[in-house]
């Protein structure tokens, strides 16, 4: 495995956000006691989904209780949970007066529920205050429980996003305590409680997977019924986390973004700063549109 320190390419240059709506989403989260994801991991298209009215929230605190070896995220056993916290979600996004939100959350295997609860109230809170929202939870696994899965389907989301992040080969060195099998499994639980909820997964490449590893994940999810799929370039965030294998030219970005369309995915976000909430409005309004053409059928 090659571990020299790495360059980042000039491709993954990008403009200094400066618009309207950015410099007046960024005063209102400074006096929001919430995390975002945008903020917190320095997300390099902060300023093109704030301009959109995009923003991702990530709930239930800050310290997860699994260690995948990508991310930078503390790890520990919280022991807490915040109730108040979809109440405060709620009116922050009224306040902001946002088009779509994300709601995603670190790994919380110390809480009965996983975490559940909290996301199906976020989503319920949201809709009471927000009349035309529209809302994405990024959920972790849940233990693959159905009946949390359930519970959060049951609470209206306009999109169930969860993500893969990587091939079966690797999967292990990555996410230790996840499972490649369960995560796709949740994919096809979502769709078979919800078949009108459109699902969601991402990958990271870089991470020493083979192009052909990247295709038979791709079909692994569209067997398991996702409907969109993100693909974007790992970055380490430090010596401590899994090196950096590969940078990805945008060039073959575009190719997998091919491949991927023609194994029938409504849309496919692809290229080295593609993160999971990347366009995520686009990616629902496609979503919904292949729905309603398959139901027209």
């Amino acid at each position: 495995m090659n571990k020299v320190k790495r360059k980042l390419p000039d491709w993954f240059k990008v403009k200094f956000p400066a618009g309207k709506n950015f410099y007046e989403l960024k005063e209102k989260f400074s006096d929001a006691s919430l995390n975002t994801v945008c903020e917190e991991a320095a997300c390099p298209n902060i300023g093109e989904c704030w301009e959109r009215k995009t923003a991702t929230f990530m709930i239930l605190g800050d310290t997860c209780t699994r260690a995948c070896s990508y991310c930078n995220i503390k790890t520990g056993w919280p022991g807490f949970i915040d109730d108040s916290e979809p109440y405060r979600l709620a009116k922050t996004v009224k306040d902001m007066n946002l088009n779509y939100v994300v709601i995603t959350s670190v790994d919380r295997d110390d809480l009965d529920d996983a975490g559940s609860g909290i996301f199906a109230k976020s989503i319920i809170e949201i809709k009471k205050l927000c009349e035309n929202i529209k809302i994405e939870v990024l959920t972790p696994d849940f233990n693959g429980s159905e009946e949390f899965l359930l519970k959060v389907l049951e609470a209206g989301p306009s999109i169930l996003n969860h993500n893969i992040e990587t091939a079966p080969r690797i999967f292990k060195k990555v996410r230790p305590k996840g499972n490649y099998e369960l995560s796709l499994n949740f994919l096809k639980n979502s769709k078979k409680f919800k078949p009108n909820i459109p699902t969601k997964s991402g990958m990271m490449v870089g991470l020493g997977e083979t192009k052909q590893e990247i295709i038979e994940t791709m079909k692994d999810l569209r067997s398991n019924d996702c409907d969109l799929l993100t693909i974007g370039q790992y970055l380490r965030p430090s010596k401590k986390h899994h090196p950096i294998i590969k940078f990805y030219h945008p060039e073959e970005f575009e190719e997998l973004k091919k491949i991927a369309m023609n194994f029938g995915f409504s849309h496919v976000a692809a290229g080295p700063l593609v993160r999971s909430s990347y366009h995520a409005d686009e990616q629902h309004n496609a979503a919904i549109d292949n729905l309603i053409s398959k139901n027209s059928e």
